[in-house]
């Protein structure tokens, strides 16, 4: 059972991290709502540019959801002509995603606002600091995909 002190404080990190991550989505959000995409597209963005053009299984992998929640959002894309798909030059069953140039030029905008709130984070908090936010995030990451059942990078 946790006492009352540490259930506290516990709660305090919860509040930070809602917080600091509704900073860290706020600018990229209103590019998105500009173009009518939400941040389900902006985490398939930063990660078809991320896996350098990943078949659509291996999207699927890293995202953690499922062929019906990623079916939309990727139609969404198409149709904003932000990706588009190729097969496979060893095997023409499978598909890949690709950036366009608008894509990519999106994704590098929507990622250098995080980029640059996270730089400035980690400057002012010291070194210290942020190995010490990368060790509990890694932790939290880590236990979420081993109950998922995916395989956990090395750190």
């Amino acid at each position: 059972m946790i006492d009352t002190k540490r259930r506290a404080e516990l709660d305090a990190a919860i509040e930070l991290l809602h917080f600091s991550y509704r900073e860290l989505v706020v600018r990229p959000d209103r590019v998105l709502a500009a173009r009518g995409l939400a941040r389900a597209h902006h985490r398939i963005l930063y990660f078809v540019a991320k896996l350098r053009s990943p078949a659509v299984s291996e999207l699927l992998q890293a995202l953690g959801v499922s062929k019906q929640a990623l079916a939309g959002p990727l139609r969404d894309l198409y149709a904003q002509q932000l990706l588009r798909f190729e097969r496979g030059a060893a095997d023409a069953r499978v598909k890949r995603l690709v950036l366009t140039d608008a894509g990519r030029k999106l994704e590098a905008r929507l990622a250098a606002q995080q980029r640059q709130a996270f730089d400035l984070a980690f400057a002012g908090a010291g070194s210290a600091a942020e190995l010490g936010w990368r060790a509990v995030m890694g932790r939290l990451a880590a236990d979420a995909m081993r109950r998922a059942g995916r395989p956990v990078p090395d750190a």
